[in-house]
């Protein structure tokens, strides 16, 4: 990417951050699963749902804030990402419990478009560590 085509990453909307960071966190969890040895389609996608549902997400949020693990830029990035106004309406979860999932993956498209990659591994690495307990 050229000087000129470089991103002012907090000049971006926060839903556009979060499509990123969908889109990131999903193929971490995949490749993980892929790794833990699960390799059928099905398998995969119903294994999958337990680590991207926006309950799951939401939930590693919590737990991370509750160990103070966020600098304050990201702790700004966390709020704007949860008081974006998608427009949507969510069909499986509440709108709380959405918009803190949404701030998560805002979180990780902020630091994937940063080129933060040992930031985004540690945020990814703490939050399947949180899944899986």
């Amino acid at each position: 990417m050229s000087t000129e085509q470089r991103l002012d990453v907090l000049q971006i909307n926060s839903l556009a951050l979060a499509y990123m960071g969908d889109a990131v966190y999903d193929t971490h969890i995949r490749h993980h699963l892929l790794l833990k040895g699960a390799v059928k389609p099905n398998q995969l996608h119903n294994k999958a749902k337990n680590y991207v549902s926006a309950k799951a997400q939401a939930r590693v949020l919590h737990a991370l804030a509750e160990e103070s693990f966020f600098t304050e830029e990201e702790q700004g990035v966390i709020r704007r990402g949860r008081n974006a106004k998608s427009g949507t309406v969510p069909k499986n979860t509440d709108v709380q419990t959405y918009r803190y999932s949404t701030a998560f993956e805002a979180l990780i498209g902020f630091h994937f478009l940063r080129k933060n990659e040992e930031r985004v591994l540690e945020i990814i690495t703490k939050a399947i560590s949180i899944i899986e307990q």
